[in-house]
């Protein structure tokens, strides 16, 4: 049966934008994309884990991404050892350090010399528990970070086990690109902080292409003194013990023995840079000449 009339659409057809329309990214992208982040990363690292180890910067070396499965990315971690489960969004990624450079830090962070006891215990005790938390936190702050603040503060630490087979993060036969940043202090011992990222994970990082625009940096305000790079600056400072005046006719018949009269003021004045900062009365300390900081100018 033919239809009396034509068919007249009520309004344009959907019209789909070409963004919405183009395929994923292939896992032969996903792994450059890895180690493009990675070195993203390691800059952001170098600064957030000073507070850890003194304050002063390590060297971080981030090495090539390498494929392989969950089961043998495993394979190399030791007894004990910090095994965290992480999820940007849903998706699942998992970080592990070894349990005896864990002890270094914790170690340091007592004032220790980074020292391990002669046989490593079962299980992490409470304080280094806190630290492996704040290193998760560091983790998720710098690997945000590094994919540009597109992940909307949506990576966290879910569970954390020192037996990785307890922490069940994803089945042994799981495609992964397992990334290893080196971390170097000028004489320690390197070590390391190594991640997992399943395949799946990576393509719905990477589903819009890599976010390389840097986070705004903070207003710059006026820098402390007190703070690096100026507090170790060293200073020259002067006290003026004696400052008189003598008449040329005197100066020109100085001779050795003579003994001249000199009045020293009861306020020393401090002299940086040409001009007096302070002001102090003359004691002793120690057998040595002190001056006690009565003003500041």
């Amino acid at each position: 049966m033919k239809p009396e009339r034509a068919f007249i659409a009520e309004r344009a057809l959907a019209q789909h934008d070409p963004v919405l329309l183009r395929p994923g990214p292939s896992v032969g992208d996903l792994v450059p994309a890895l180690a493009r982040m990675s070195e993203r990363m390691a800059r952001t690292l170098r600064g957030a884990l000073s507070p850890l180890l003194g304050g002063s910067e390590p060297q971080i070396n981030p090495m090539k991404p390498m494929q392989t499965d969950f089961a043998d990315f495993c394979s190399e971690i030791p007894r004990l050892a910090a095994n965290s489960l992480f999820h940007i969004g849903s998706a699942p990624f998992m970080v592990t350090i070894e349990g005896e450079n864990v002890l270094r830090l914790l170690d340091r962070a007592f004032g220790g010399p980074g020292d391990t006891p002669s046989s490593l215990p079962k299980e992490f005790t409470l304080s280094a528990e806190l630290l492996i938390e704040r290193v998760e936190q560091i983790i998720a702050a710098c690997l945000a970070l590094a994919l540009g603040g597109s992940t909307g503060g949506a990576i966290r630490a879910v569970r954390r086990e020192s037996a990785y087979a307890n922490l069940q993060a994803m089945p042994d036969s799981t495609q992964v690109a397992g990334l290893t940043f080196n971390v170097n202090e000028q004489g320690r011992m390197p070590w390391g902080i190594s991640l997992a990222f399943p395949i799946e994970t990576l393509a719905q990082v990477f589903a819009h292409g890599e976010t390389t625009t840097r986070p705004p940096r903070p207003p710059r305000g006026p820098n402390s003194p007190t703070q690096a790079p100026f507090s170790e600056l060293p200073i020259e400072v002067t006290a003026v013990l004696v400052d008189m005046a003598l008449p040329l006719a005197t100066i020109s018949t100085l001779e050795v023995g003579q003994i001249l009269s000199v009045p020293i003021a009861r306020s020393v004045p401090l002299i940086v840079g040409g001009k007096p900062c302070a002001h102090g009365s003359i004691g002793a300390l120690d057998d040595r000449v002190a001056i006690q900081i009565s003003q500041l100018s």
